[in-house]
This record gives C-alpha cells, sequence and structure tokens, in this order.
C-alpha cells in the first residue's frame, strides 16, 4: 500500500473518530476527549488512536470507557468511511504533551538560573 494513502486514511480517520467522540457517544466520560493521531498498520486491521484526557485524573475511567465504546465507534466508522474493512480501533493515551510540558519547564528552570 502507498504511504500516502496510509496517511490519508490516518487523518480522515482522526477527523472521523473526533467527530463522533463529539457529537455520537452518549458517554460523559469520553465527551471531553481529544483525538491527536491515528496510526493504522499498512494491512489495514489495527488503528492506534492516541488521545488525551482534558482532566488527568479522569484518564483511567476515561480509558476505561473508550475501550468500551470502541467497536460503537468502529461501526460509525465503517458507516463513514469506504474502505473494505474498517480496523480494529486500539485507544492509547498520548504523553507526549506533558512531556512536552516538563521539557518546557526544564528549559525555563535552566534559563533562570543562568540570568
Amino acid at each position: 500500500m502507498e504511504n500516502i494513502k496510509l496517511k490519508r486514511y490516518n487523518s480522515l480517520f482522526e477527523k472521523e473518530i473526533s467527530s463522533i467522540l463529539q457529537n455520537e457517544v452518549k458517554d460523559e466520560e469520553i465527551r471531553f476527549v481529544t483525538v491527536t493521531g491515528c496510526d493504522i498498520t499498512n494491512d489495514l486491521s489495527f488503528c492506534k488512536v492516541y488521545v488525551t484526557v482534558l482532566e488527568k485524573e479522569k484518564k483511567e475511567t476515561t480509558m476505561e470507557a473508550l475501550k468500551g465504546a470502541a467497536s460503537f465507534i468502529r461501526e460509525q466508522l465503517s458507516k463513514r468511511i469506504e474502505i473494505r474493512h474498517t480496523p480494529e480501533l486500539r485507544f492509547l493515551y498520548d504523553d507526549s504533551i506533558a512531556n512536552g510540558e516538563r521539557i518546557e519547564s526544564i528549559i525555563k528552570e535552566m534559563n533562570e538560573k543562568d540570568m
């Protein structure tokens, strides 16, 4: 499969999953989830969906709720995206934003010490 086609699917899945989470999922635990990226395997069998949660305290319950809603979200995706086989969804918490904030605070501390 062409790499360009895979990138297109990744961005399309990201957009559609975000829309489904915001507009169609009734579970209140999932309403404030931000999809930061999707990574579909080359054979289109699995899709890793990277998410962040607005309230860090609810991370575990939100991830469990996403796991429970995965089949509903997958069903909605199959109706919206023309693809022979809709990949199985795996939700993973995206730590990159937290890591970026931590690195930024370390750099800020170092700059303050230099002054």
